[in-house]
């Protein structure tokens, strides 16, 4: 497992590492259920947004360690991009369920206390929930961030749990319930953050829009991009129904 080169990553002294499980943004290759209704390059660009503004989210945590798992095709691109504010490592194997898994052995392997390995496309994300799940990592084995499609957002531990992840990962529809039977088979206690809510389609895209639009300081450079796209995110709306 390869890393960026970590000599002008900004150093932290705690014992809190967050991990954001991210690609490069190259059109086609992310968030592609948005190509629907937003061209390809136009979701790349959103989603160096989200990027952009989970970094910073990372960043307000204040003593916490940086890091971003990815492919290994990504790592050089990624690590451009994240400049001195977190490492870059790739992942062993393909896949969602690969990525948790080297999030684990890599860090808590290298003596990381408390890993919490988070989404990036949830920059709106309160910190507070984020620094709730670290301090709940102090009395429970996993820590778990549910979201409304039935995935999770974040998922943190202090140990790495071979199996933990087989199979599946983030985002899909029965995600949450399998890790926490997966949990419960290997005796792990667990602990869950607030529900929340991750951007995958276009319903969740105009749910964004409408938040940023009365609280854009959450995520102000996602509040920018889709100030540009508000018209569009507004046609959607009558085929969308209410959220």
């Amino acid at each position: 497992m390869e890393s960026s080169d970590p000599t002008n990553r900004r150093q932290r002294t705690g014992d809190c590492t967050l991990v954001i499980m991210a690609k490069a943004p190259k059109p086609g290759m992310v968030k592609t259920r948005l190509a629907q209704c937003v061209p390809l390059p136009d979701v790349a660009t959103f989603y160096r947004c989200l990027l952009d503004d989970t970094l910073a989210l990372a960043q307000s945590l204040g003593n916490t360690e940086i890091a971003i798992m990815c492919p290994a095709s990504d790592v050089d691109d990624l690590a451009r991009l994240a400049g001195d504010v977190a490492t870059v490592v790739a992942q062993t194997g393909e896949g969602l369920a690969a990525g948790l898994t080297s999030v684990f052995v890599y860090f808590t392997g290298a003596g990381r206390r408390r890993v919490i390995a988070f989404n990036s496309d949830s920059p709106h994300l309160p910190a507070s929930v984020l620094r709730k799940a670290f301090e709940a990592l102090a009395t429970c084995d996993v820590v778990v961030g549910p979201t409304y499609d039935g995935g999770y957002y974040l998922v943190g531990s202090k140990a790495n749990y071979p199996g933990l992840f087989m199979g599946d990962g983030m985002g899909t529809s029965n995600a949450l319930e399998r890790l926490l039977q997966r949990a419960r088979s290997l005796g792990l206690s667990v602990r869950t953050a607030d529900v929340f809510y991750d951007i995958d389609v276009a319903a969740d895209l105009t749910r964004l829009a409408e938040e940023l639009r009365v609280f854009p300081s959450r995520a102000p450079r996602t509040a920018a991009w889709l100030a540009q796209w508000r018209q569009a995110v507004e046609q959607l709306k009558p085929s969308l129904g209410d959220l």
